[in-house]
């Protein structure tokens, strides 16, 4: 008995907002564009490599008696894996602490072998993600009207162009549900496709090796900020040397030539992925803050 009690306690101590879970398919039926072939995915120290059948993971914060805010979570991995343990749940849980519901995002990565076009296959995943929580926001105690997503590195370009290509639906969408987010968090993002600005090896997965210069136009997303983008937060490191810091500068450029309500925040040094490290970081009180400031959460 002494042991089992160690045990629940452990385990309240690790789940401190009595979180509820639950996995979904994003697809009942077809996957968009899919070429049909052997499902090879397979998960190391909670980072998922060759996503061909996405899914969604529900978080709910328990005893919300309101409609809360709403976050899709976009995890980085270059468009190579999904990092959708330490840029997916433990943010999950974050933001759950906060009383917002939140949901993480298993995207297909490009691939010639699963995906007819591989550039739009991980957007029609994040419009279909956000399709199903403003259809089911009822259901999980959602205000449809305070759904955002946020985005690492790869993940926040594949959140920044959800927030700057929500206009055509590359999903079915009978209903017309609104795919636009409320708003963005962009956490050290790719922006840009452009061969100055870019990360490498996710313009190389998303693009293929030889895109045209259309094609990077179209994903550089801050050449398609307009007067209805989305609130944007940002952060990243002066110092990043995977993803450099004029990604974000750029984005928050173009957010401000449109009137857009933008905040950023750079930090000296940290390099890539260091707002995840709490000793070196403290830029969820920034984010939460700014989450305050725009009547996301109530403290």
């Amino acid at each position: 008995m002494k042991h089992f009690l160690l045990l629940i306690f452990f385990v309240l101590a690790a789940f401190p907002s009595g979180v509820a879970q639950s996995v979904m398919p994003l697809y009942e039926g077809p996957i968009p564009g899919e070429i049909p072939s052997e499902n090879k995915e397979y998960v190391d120290r909670a980072v998922t490599f060759l996503v061909s059948k996405p899914d969604l993971t529900v978080y709910l914060p328990v005893n919300q008696a309101k409609a809360r805010s709403a976050i899709l979570i976009c995890p980085g991995g270059g468009y190579g894996c999904v990092c959708n343990g330490y840029e997916g749940e433990k943010i999950a849980l974050d933001m759950n602490q906060k009383g917002v519901v939140a949901f993480v995002l298993k995207y297909r990565l490009p691939s010639d072998r699963t995906c007819a076009n591989k550039t739009i296959a991980p957007l029609q995943d994040a419009q279909r993600a956000m399709k199903i929580i403003r259809d089911n926001a009822e259901k999980w105690g959602v205000d449809p009207e305070k759904v955002g997503v946020i985005g690492f590195s790869a993940g926040g370009h594949l959140a920044s162009t959800l927030g700057t290509h929500y206009s055509e639906s590359l999903v079915p969408n009978q209903e017309e549900t609104n795919l636009r987010p409320d708003f963005m968090m962009l956490v050290y993002p790719v922006i840009s496709m452009s061969p100055q600005l870019t990360h490498g090896g996710s313009r190389d997965n998303l693009l293929g090796l030889n895109p045209t210069p259309e094609l990077m136009d179209l994903y550089s997303n801050e050449k398609q900020v307009t007067e209805d983008t989305p609130p944007t937060f940002l952060i990243h490191a002066t110092d990043d040397r995977v993803v450099p810091v004029e990604n974000s500068i750029r984005f928050y450029e173009a957010l401000k030539s449109k009137k857009i309500a933008v905040d950023m925040h750079l930090f000296s040094t940290g390099n890539h992925g260091f707002p995840l490290e709490p000793a070196k970081s403290n830029w969820l009180m920034y984010a939460f803050q700014w989450m305050k400031e725009q009547g996301l959460i109530d403290n």
